[in-house]
């Protein structure tokens, strides 16, 4: 399974190299979160693609991994939330709203699916950029990080 866009090529992480993640992670609360991840995949492996960590690599070089995303759960009203990270030597390249845009494509693509989410901090303005240039927008309402926005389905 993967997503393609024009440079990038996304997949979902195995459980061993989430694993080696999580290990590997230095951030407390993202070794939190991706360990909640982890234990999703592995409480329903049926439905692991909406808890796995998706690698995003560029095509050229082939392989580079360049940050991550993931759909943090499908909900059982059809939202999914997605989450994301770009490693920091990547930034201002427009490849995250890139993958933004490829991945809402797909996961709209997926049986039940009916409402895409985001959070960002509140001083993340880049984040929240990227958000609005995938086709979110604010949804009047805060999270546990902050600032929810919602995909507008006619922006696809």
């Amino acid at each position: 399974m993967r997503i393609e866009t024009e440079r990038l090529v996304c997949s979902p992480l195995s459980d061993h190299e989430m694993k080696k993640l999580i290990e590997g992670e230095k951030d407390p609360g993202l070794r939190q979160a991706y360990s909640e991840m982890l234990q999703g995949c592995l409480d329903e492996p049926e439905n692991r693609v909406w808890f796995a960590v998706w690698a995003m690599k560029l095509k050229r070089p082939p392989g580079t991994v360049i940050g991550n995303f993931s759909f943090k759960g499908l909900q059982e009203d059809g939202t999914v939330e997605i989450g994301y990270g770009l490693r920091e030597g990547y930034r201002g390249s427009g490849y995250m709203t890139e993958m933004l845009k490829a991945a809402v494509r797909w996961a709209f693509d997926q049986k039940g699916v009916t409402r895409i989410e985001a959070e960002t901090e509140p001083d993340n303005a880049a984040s929240q950029r990227v958000l609005l240039r995938a086709g979110f927008v604010p949804a009047g309402t805060c999270g546990r990080e902050g600032p929810r926005f919602v995909f507008r389905r006619d922006a696809e």
